[in-house]
């Protein structure tokens, strides 16, 4: 994993703005619509480099695809998998049943747009769950790198493409099929070895999109004890590890969060009881939320994270789920909060708390502001460097593509 002791680099989460008619298609499709495949792929493809580009303008470092070419950041995996059907509808998060002044104001907002939902009319494991072609993935990390190649120009420091956790999968496409969860779970990780080998192999950085190790304490988990919640992220890692036995450490990155909703988060765990299991992760860095208003605090937990050589923190110093465009100071502040608890500036990165647009349509933020947002991201960084006395800010070093 790409590091430096110049300045500070700059990264997001993975899901970048979607255009109305490739976000229309992508619902359309969804919902049981048959589709121009061929105009879909050729929109996913334009915005593939749309998004690289403005990236580079917002002055990204460590940027990706934003997954322009999925309908949302797991659920493409029914495309790349055998064994799923059906449909079913997620129970409601905890803090939205416990207002239901929220819940119907949620509903009203949501029903009046094209979205891929991430909760309703979900497909379920019904048959054995396998990746159907490794040229599938593949496709995909070609495509990136000819997007890549066709923008031209210095390029990222280094690139970076997502796959979900086995467990965000295993929650939110519940298993009608296996006698055991656990044996749910050691399928969904060998499937998704697949994706995280070809990613690595392709030369990207692999994140795993984790929400299952936090957002689930309040979504599958809400009425069990928290040790069973914990037992879950445990046997998660466990999975997650088993699945990187051949990607090296430091080329992967896990992000966990609460769930990428505008909602009270009252119900949330605590950061710091799930730590421990996150910790156990065999990865090079975790990406974890510290911008938005439940978790800002949490970055103190960050004492209780050891870090060995090369391992970082991407500090999630912007909120995906609001216009406001933070001020580039109150960045630097919150990077420099995070970089005083880890104690060494260069194991510390800054990022978003989740992603802008996670499930086609259901992204919140305005696309210019979301550039916005993220040029004012890396000029908070700016800031920040100087600060915390890092030096060379202009020129770090860069990873070939």
């Amino acid at each position: 994993m790409f590091t430096s002791r110049d300045r500070i680099l700059t990264t997001h989460t993975g899901s970048l703005p979607r255009s109305a008619e490739l976000t229309e298609l992508y619902a359309r499709r969804a919902a049981g619509e048959t589709i121009d495949e061929a105009r879909l792929d050729a929109l996913g493809k334009a915005a593939t480099r749309h998004v690289i580009r403005c990236q580079l303008e917002s002055g990204i470092d460590i940027g990706n695809n934003g997954e322009q070419q999925r309908e949302a950041f797991f659920l493409y995996v029914r495309r790349r998998m055998t064994g799923f059907g059906g449909a079913w509808t997620r129970r409601p998060m905890a803090d939205t049943v416990k207002y239901p002044g929220y819940m119907a104001w949620q509903a009203d907002h949501e029903g009046s747009r094209k979205v891929v939902s991430n909760r309703g009319t979900l497909p379920a494991a019904n048959a054995d769950v396998a990746y159907l072609d490794p040229a599938l993935v593949q496709a995909e990390c070609d495509e990136f790198h000819a997007a890549l190649r066709d923008v031209g120009g210095k390029g990222f420091a280094e690139a970076f493409m997502t796959a979900p956790s086995p467990g965000i999968i295993a929650t939110a496409m519940r298993n009608e099929h296996y006698d055991t969860e656990d044996a749910y779970l050691a399928a969904l990780g060998a499937a998704m070895r697949v994706e995280y080998e070809a990613i690595h192999k392709a030369g990207f950085l692999l994140q795993i999109d984790a929400p299952d190790l936090a957002m689930e304490r309040h979504c599958a988990f809400q009425d069990k004890p928290l040790g069973a919640f914990v037992d879950f992220c445990e046997k998660v890692i466990d999975t997650i590890n088993a699945a990187l036995v051949n990607v090296p450490r430091e080329r992967v990155r896990l992000h966990a969060c609460w769930g990428n909703y505008e909602g009270p988060h009252d119900c949330d765990v605590d950061l710091q009881d799930v730590l421990p299991p996150i910790a156990r992760a065999k990865v090079g860095g975790w990406v974890l939320p510290f911008a938005n208003p439940r978790h800002a605090h949490e970055y103190r937990c960050l004492s209780n994270l050891p870090l060995d050589d090369g391992q970082v923190v991407i500090a999630g110093v912007v909120d995906p789920l609001t216009n406001f465009i933070e001020h580039p100071e109150v960045v630097a502040d919150r990077i420099e909060r995070v970089a005083h608890v880890v104690g060494d500036p260069s194991r510390v990165q800054a990022g978003t708390d989740c992603g802008f647009d996670t499930s086609a349509g259901r992204g919140r933020v305005a696309e210019d502001v979301v550039w916005a947002k993220l040029k004012a991201m890396s000029e908070g960084a700016a800031i920040a460097s100087k600060r915390l006395g890092m030096q060379g800010q202009d020129a770090p070093a860069r990873r070939p593509m």
